[in-house]
């Protein structure tokens, strides 16, 4: 059984509400919402409902920049070999695909791209990589969504003669490496404003200075930005500030002029409406990410540049038959893990979870670490062999830095990385043991009984009957959603089943027709939350939820989607 969540009301600066509510003129609520997503006055909203690509802030503003440009323009001038080097998942392909694609546009000479593979070579830049460039007489690289932890690698390259320019998203180390130029906005001394680019984001600003700097109009360069929408959506970057503004306009160009591969994807995966955020996330990104995880991620990058139909039909399908295999890998893992977390009382009581088995897929890990928390909401770490390693992905909970309990076991590890929630490492096999306790050890001294139970943070309280579709109108025009500006969340307290109509379908959703006393009444549906009914028939009850439009036999209706449902106090 999933654990029981917290309801926590998120905390907002009621004079700024109240400011915004002056000023706009429109719901309380509304504002609220406004104020929790950073927007304090009429200007700001007005930049938030109405974003612009003029607001896009100068790219040469980013340190390393003019000398970028100045390189790449040199290269080609002297027609010298560039290669395109990116990383094997969605924000790696498709910053290959858009820089690739620019630079193919304006240069006749020779022009390649590499992504590694994912499982001779490993994340980053490699040596093969390296040595390959070498060997076919590359003196230029441009690396993509990776490069500035390569310290030891780009001195190879460097020794080699080779110059490599890094564009990376990714925490600087103390330590940069020794690259010709470095794109990336948050060393910590880039004058850059916006922080949270993808790294096809950063692409985009290489080819946006680019254009400048060739007097080329910014159409050019705006083309792409399907891709860089994917990549913001994949990459579950913040939707916010400059993201907010490339997010909206790549949106808005998937749904009137995408490219070839994004329109193929759509139609394989029986989209008919207008894509979203949400779309891109789960019907666009897996398919893609399932090239990288099953085979070679190199057909991604083709599948990105490639303008005969013919051929695209043919990858599009070879992408979904990956996707296919992914999810057949990610459920039979899936329900073997929880084969074994279920059958040890011991591992239940555990404040982690750490499984390995020699025979999983390298491929899936990560992804089974994230479905395990939804059933054992705990730090979690799944482990798999490969090259004669422990090698695995980790995944953790609300609050708590997996990242930092890694490092304190980084004596055991021949190699990790990551970020607060997500990391990646390699061990010898003989070290899984030691490490499990050690980790384990580690979670339990500095894990909070907060971050031990699943939080819904809550926007706003509101009455059913703001649930209308004038409200909901103005909460469309808080799209795109994603991670800093998600989808409201609302609260409506001592709710009724309405005359009984509430009901359970197929064994797994509870559907609900609920009421207040003053006489509204809604129609919803929650998935995965049957066992929720009893709440709802016998109520008052509570619920949480999001409001969203439903369309059935040409008819259009507001309804709410359930996330939660507890009997009111």
């Amino acid at each position: 059984m999933k654990p029981e969540k917290r309801w926590t009301l998120r905390p907002v600066d009621e004079a700024i509400v109240q400011k915004l509510y002056d000023a706009l003129k429109i719901s309380p609520a509304i504002c609220r919402v406004l104020a929790l997503r950073g927007v304090t006055d009429y200007e700001s909203a007005k930049l938030f409902f109405r974003p612009e690509l003029s607001q896009l802030h100068d790219p040469f503003l980013m340190k390393g920049m003019k000398k970028a440009v100045d390189r790449i323009t040199e290269a080609m001038e002297w027609h010298e070999r560039i290669m395109v080097y990116g990383d094997y998942d969605v924000d790696g392909t498709t910053s290959v695909a858009l820089v690739y694609s620019f630079l193919k546009e304006n240069y006749d000479g020779e022009l390649a791209y590499y992504i590694p593979h994912r499982y001779r070579e490993g994340y980053g830049i490699s040596r093969q990589g390296i040595d390959h460039a070498h060997n076919n007489g590359y003196t230029l690289l441009i690396t993509l969504d990776c490069g500035i932890k390569s310290v030891e690698h780009i001195t190879y390259a460097q020794s080699l003669g080779i110059d490599v320019i890094v564009c990376d998203h990714h925490l600087p180390d103390a330590q940069l490496p020794p690259a010709f130029a470095i794109l990336n906005p948050k060393q910590h001394d880039c004058k850059f404003p916006y922080k949270e680019l993808s790294g096809c984001g950063i692409g985009f600003k290489l080819a946006s200075a680019l254009a400048i700097q060739w007097k080329q109009p910014m159409e050019a360069v705006y083309k792409y930005l399907d891709l860089v929408a994917t990549s913001i959506a994949a990459d579950i970057v913040p939707i916010d500030g400059e993201n907010r503004i490339l997010a909206f306009y790549g949106i808005k160009r998937i749904n009137e002029s995408p490219c070839l591969a994004i329109a193929t994807l759509k139609e394989l995966g029986g989209v008919t409406k207008a894509l979203t955020i949400p779309d891109l996330v789960f019907v666009i990104g897996p398919r893609v990410n399932a090239a990288g995880r099953m085979d070679d991620a190199r057909k991604a990058v083709e599948f990105f540049i490639e303008k005969d139909p013919d051929k695209i039909g043919a990858l599009a399908a070879a992408l979904h038959s990956d996707n296919d295999d992914r999810k057949e890998v990610d459920k039979s893992i899936t329900e073997e893990a929880l084969s074994i977390l279920d059958g040890d009382a011991k591992m239940a009581k555990r404040k982690s979870t750490v499984l390995f088995r020699s025979h999983w897929h390298k491929g899936v890990v990560g992804i089974v670490a994230s479905r395990l928390i939804d059933h054992y909401y705990r730090p979690t770490i799944v482990l798999t062999s490969a090259n004669g390693k422990a090698t695995g992905s980790a995944r953790s909970v609300s609050g708590f830095n997996i990242y930092e309990a890694i490092h304190e076991c980084r004596d055991l590890l021949e190699n990790y990385g990551g970020h607060f929630y997500a990391a990646g490492m390699t061990m010898n096999e003989n070290k899984v043991d030691e490490f499990i306790a050690r980790f384990e050890d580690i979670v339990a001294a500095t894990i909070t009984p907060d971050q031990e139970i699943p939080e819904i943070e809550i926007d706003a309280e509101i009455p059913l009957s703001f649930v209308k579709p004038a409200f909901y109108n103005l909460l469309k025009q808080f799209e795109p959603y994603g991670p800093a500006n998600m989808k409201p969340v609302f609260i409506t307290r001592h709710l009724f089943d309405y005359q009984g109509s509430s009901n359970v379908v197929k064994e797994m959703h509870l559907k609900i027709v609920a009421h207040q006393t003053n006489g509204a009444v809604i129609e919803g549906i929650g998935f995965g939350l049957a066992d929720k009914y009893e709440i709802v028939r016998n109520g008052p009850f509570d619920m949480l939820y999001n409001i969203e439009e439903n369309e059935y036999n040409g008819n259009t209706k507001v309804q709410v989607k359930l996330i939660d449902v507890k009997r009111s106090s």
